[in-house]
């Protein structure tokens, strides 16, 4: 789950992390309003949304008076924001957030996240801060440090000072850092975080380590140990699709291609993408319904395949352990006759009850398309919708 920049910056202070003072709203009213409790010669108008890139988009502003942040505030809530990770669709606007202005000497690059790999938590530090980390990775890999930490209690004095060593700064400063560092730890361990960016981290010429910017998302699987963070989730945000499979408890990304799928088993989802991707295609979606769907779960399933306008053919793909296939087929035939399946529909059944499974499908009085193997299925799907 992510939040906006102005939460994760709330929950970093919380742990002891240095952030510019800044106040939200979600009208022009309010902001003015509310900006009024910070003490800075400057303000910094930013676009509350999750995607990065609002700098080069216009979403980030640097404002003499209240009469200009005024000006400003009103030109940019409601405005569609498209950078490098909205897509072509961009995002509205529907929150603001102002803060107060820094006198920045040297910007940096920091984040952490789960490297499964080797079962720790990777700090990535970058003296080139303010920049695409990707770009730097590609142009300049050695301005990049990697540093691995076992997961414990605390992080250790030594693996703060690997993690900041390429920031090259003077020890006064240095303390600062050490500290951020073990704050974000705290609060990466505590909230069951994902991932946490701070690009930029700043140096003021008051020789300030400061936040300036935050991003951070977290485990939807713990969120149930965090209702506090819970609360946070911006459903405007969020994939109107997505959000209605979670109300079936159901793994649903959706993505730019035109065969749904519908799968149980992560594993099993991800090499049905692959093969359609091997046979010239592409997948609408990753959808894992789990190994003890219900007959209601997979007509929802179906059902939210189907709301994407971009799904030309459907491929099912059940291996049956826990879920038995007649079951699914039960699902798939009550969801077919429920509403108008107007694109070609692969399933592929093996397992349990994958006999019984056949002969609900095959009586079924629809047009479904049988497939012997993946192989087979998606040779089919690939096809059927040429």
């Amino acid at each position: 789950m992510n939040i906006h920049e102005h939460q994760a910056k709330q929950i970093l202070k919380k742990y002891g992390a240095v952030v510019p003072e800044g106040v939200f709203a979600l009208t022009v009213e309010d902001l003015l309003e509310k900006v009024k409790s910070l003490k800075t010669n400057k303000y910094v108008l930013k676009a509350q949304i999750h995607a990065g890139g609002r700098g080069k988009a216009g979403g980030v502003k640097i404002l003499n008076t209240i009469e200009e942040l005024a000006t400003a505030a009103k030109e940019l809530l409601g405005k569609t924001l498209i950078t490098h990770q909205t897509g072509p669709e961009g995002r509205q606007v529907k929150r603001l957030y102002v803060e107060e202005s820094s006198n920045i000497d040297k910007e940096f690059y920091l984040s952490c996240l789960v490297d499964r790999s080797s079962s720790k938590i990777a700090f990535i530090s970058s003296d080139q801060g303010g920049m695409d980390i990707e770009e730097v990775a590609i142009n300049s890999p050695e301005k990049i440090v990697t540093t691995k930490v076992e997961i414990g209690d605390d992080i250790s004095k030594n693996d703060c000072e690997k993690i900041i060593k390429i920031f090259n700064l003077n020890n006064n400063i240095k303390d600062q850092a050490i500290s951020l560092i073990k704050s974000i730890y705290k609060m990466f361990t505590s909230t069951d975080a994902n991932m946490v960016e701070v690009n930029p981290l700043i140096l003021t010429k008051e020789e300030k380590v400061i936040c300036l910017d935050a991003k951070v998302n977290f485990d939807s699987n713990a969120l149930f140990r965090h209702p506090e963070i819970t609360e946070l989730r911006d459903l405007n945000e969020e994939d109107p699709t997505e959000i209605e499979a979670s109300k079936y408890d159901l793994a649903y990304i959706k993505l730019d291609g035109s065969i749904g799928c519908m799968v149980n088993g992560a594993g099993l989802a991800m090499a049905t993408m692959d093969i359609i991707k091997l046979y010239g295609n592409e997948p609408a979606n990753f959808l894992d319904v789990g190994g003890g769907a219900s007959k209601e779960k997979v007509s929802a399933a179906l059902k939210i395949i189907l709301l994407d306008k971009n799904v030309k053919g459907i491929l099912i793909n059940i291996f049956g352990g826990i879920m038995r296939c007649d079951v699914l087929a039960q699902g798939v035939v009550d969801a077919a006759k429920n509403i108008n399946i107007s694109v070609p529909l692969v399933v592929r059944l093996a397992g349990t009850n994958f006999k019984e499974g056949k002969e609900i499908l095959d009586n079924s009085g629809l047009k479904i398309i049988s497939a012997e193997n993946l192989d087979d299925a998606a040779k089919k799907i690939v096809e059927a919708i040429k």
